[in-house]
């Protein structure tokens, strides 16, 4: 089974994935943090986010995911860098890097290698980020998409920042997002959109149980478990 679920920033879609694949005994990937990884790549290279800084970087740059229980490490190259990829410095470029043609063609691939491979050992896959359910697994049985009004993702993110001992201003998260926001949904490759057949969830008002419990649901009823 795989269960994607796509959204803007700070919409609840890493915790509600990763939780949800734990309560289904699925493993969990997220697709934003292999991004995430991608730009610190670019950072300690000090590539440019244009196709040439791509050119540069890509060759001899890779990411890749270990299981650790349901826990997901992200790696580039050797280096564990799960922890790194949260800063404000990466957040700040991500959404530079992620619309370059040869970066996103080299995610897609990665992540429905390391997608099927966990949906086959462990019986499903839950996926959070931004074309999931329209790019990387068009065919998934299960595919919701996440918003949030844009203070209450800001706040989300805000806590997060906070938690990492990041020094940032509300203001500045909020501006953050909507030039997040703004570069997914306008750019060329894979916009943030819904798919079609994708189910519509507000989580502005929702508990990170409430979100979990309907991701769940969702998935028993597809797969004949009951709710």
């Amino acid at each position: 089974m795989i269960v994607t679920i796509d959204g803007p920033a700070g919409s609840g879609k890493s915790t509600t994935a990763h939780r949800a694949a734990a309560r289904l005994e699925y493993v969990y990937l997220d697709t934003g943090a292999m991004y995430r990884a991608v730009a610190l790549g670019f950072l300690r290279a000090e590539a440019p986010a244009t196709p040439s800084g791509a050119e540069a970087v890509l060759p001899s740059l890779t990411v890749d995911v270990e299981y650790r229980g349901d826990t997901m490490q992200v790696f580039l190259g050797d280096d564990a860098v799960t922890d790194r990829i949260r800063s404000a410095e990466v957040g700040r470029i991500v959404s530079d890097i992620s619309t370059l043609a040869p970066v996103r063609e080299y995610m897609v691939e990665q992540q429905r290698r390391i997608g099927r491979a966990q949906a086959d050992r462990h019986g499903g896959v839950v996926l959070d980020g931004r074309d999931t359910g329209t790019v990387v697994f068009p065919k998934a049985p299960v595919k919701i998409f996440m918003v949030a009004d844009i203070d209450e993702r800001a706040r989300r993110r805000l806590q997060e920042y906070e938690a990492a001992g990041e020094e940032v201003t509300f203001e500045e998260v909020r501006a953050e997002i909507e030039k997040r926001d703004q570069q997914d949904r306008t750019r060329d490759i894979a916009p943030l959109r819904r798919a079609d057949d994708a189910i519509i969830f507000d989580t502005t008002d929702c508990t990170i149980a409430e979100q979990v419990d309907f991701v769940v649901d969702r998935v028993k009823a597809q797969d004949g478990r009951g709710t």
